[in-house]
């Protein structure tokens, strides 16, 4: 089976599994993620079969809408590619990279580095921030029925990885407690450079929200 082949049945096969999901984690956020990673990946120079893998399977399963489990994603993904006969090399690879991309697994010890691994990363936390970040926040914050904004909610920068996993906060509280910290966890100079622009947007929409809020704008 060729590259092309691997491609097609992999999108195939993501499009399947994600039919009908929460729109903020579907195909489209699915198929952006790996258009950037491409797009990184030209700069940055990695395993291009292993970062078009990890990119399109890195949320076939969601932990977040899988009861916390964040085992099921890794092991649905390498059972496909199983199924396609590739290595167990490349197998392993995407299965760690899938395991090690959230922003949850940043508040744990890392066990998995590679370069292919940041360019996904960089492309999946690109996805999260600027115009399409703020969409999907508030796509998942409707979602999960939260309010939009609550003044007497206070952000929580200390959060454990329970406690942000099973957060009810308000939205725009969100955009303190991961989306403005995402450009600065950026890992290729691509993906630094590519958040800055998407920073200043949502910094840009804040200051726009808050006046709004206060009927002043």
């Amino acid at each position: 089976m060729n590259y092309i082949e691997i491609i097609n049945k992999t999108i195939s096969f993501v499009k399947e599994t994600l039919a009908g999901a929460e729109a903020g984690h579907d195909w489209f956020h699915i198929e952006r993620v790996y258009k950037t990673a491409q797009h990184i990946n030209k700069q940055e120079q990695g395993d291009e079969l292993i970062v078009a893998l990890a990119a399109l399977l890195h949320d076939i399963a969601d932990s977040k809408f899988n009861g916390g489990d964040e085992e099921i994603g890794p092991q649905m993904a390498g059972s496909f590619l199983k199924s396609l006969g590739l290595s167990s090399i490349i197998i392993e690879q995407v299965q760690q990279i899938i395991k090690n991309l959230s922003f949850k697994a940043s508040f744990g010890k890392l066990t998995f580095q590679s370069k292919e691994l940041d360019i996904v990363q960089d492309a999946d936390r690109l996805d999260a921030i600027g115009a399409i970040g703020i969409a999907r926040a508030f796509t998942y914050g409707g979602f999960k029925n939260r309010v939009l904004y609550d003044p007497e909610i206070e952000v929580n920068l200390n959060m454990s990885k329970e406690q942000y996993k099973n957060t009810t906060a308000p939205t725009i509280n969100h955009f303190y407690e991961k989306l403005l910290l995402l450009k600065d966890l950026m890992k290729t100079p691509t993906g630094r450079q590519m958040a800055e622009n998407r920073h200043q947007f949502m910094l840009s929409y804040l200051d726009q929200f808050y006046a709004e809020w206060e009927g002043t704008k």
